[in-house]
């Protein structure tokens, strides 16, 4: 199944709790939120009263995609928040298990996001802890930048991973996402695309969403 995730990164925060309306009116399936600490990635963003913020709007689960290290002290506190999903960097942590272990011990489902760079031999201890591997097509810090093409050959690989263990892990590509490039994103094995200034930069967000979710099931 197909789902969309529009990265609220993107959006108008001066109206923020009518732009998750709006995209939620459009046919989102998730609200995907970009916690950056301006130590891990070179941009700083929001903490957990906005998430609580928006959590109180939202009615669709939030996908929470923290970009902060050290990561294990601020779960807790993101959890609360109202994340549905909590997905945590591999290289933002020491102790990856423990970090994972922890997101499903507060009661979230985990995620676990690489950078275009991180070998994917990292999964190979942690593939059964998660519910989803997060695939970042572009280095993280920033909206609106590229989609990295070696992203699909990395998706291809983390699928047969998946399928070969029979595990019911859901595969997130993250960066650069717009209608022409979403089909070769699907076919190479995601199913949830995070989609940040494709959706926000347009005027009719449910028509845009629709053109993802319609060019990725094409």
């Amino acid at each position: 199944m197909i789902q969309i995730a529009p990265s609220i990164l993107s959006a108008d925060f001066s109206r923020l709790g009518e732009e998750i309306r709006a995209v939620e009116s459009g046919g989102a399936d998730y609200i995907h939120v970009d916690v950056m600490d301006g130590h891990f990635v070179p941009n700083l963003t929001i903490g957990p009263l906005v998430v609580e913020a928006v959590a109180r709007v939202a009615t669709k689960p939030l996908d929470v995609h923290l970009m902060i290290s050290p990561v294990d002290l601020y779960l807790p506190a993101f959890a609360k928040a109202g994340a549905g999903i909590i997905s945590v960097h591999a290289e933002a942590t020491l102790h990856l298990d423990r970090s994972l272990n922890l997101v499903k011990e507060l009661g979230c489902r985990v995620g676990v996001a690489l950078n275009p760079a991180t070998p994917l031999c990292v999964l190979s201890s942690v593939l059964h802890l998660v519910d989803l591997v997060v695939v970042m097509s572009v280095n993280p810090g920033f909206g609106g930048q590229s989609f990295i093409p070696h992203a699909l050959h990395r998706i291809q690989t983390i699928r047969r991973m998946i399928d070969d263990r029979g595990l019911p892990v859901q595969i997130e590509v993250d960066g650069g996402i717009k209608p022409e490039n979403i089909r070769a994103a699907a076919q190479a094995g995601a199913t949830i695309f995070v989609a940040g200034s494709a959706v926000f930069s347009r005027p009719d967000y449910g028509a845009v969403i629709q053109t993802l979710r319609d060019n990725a099931s094409a």
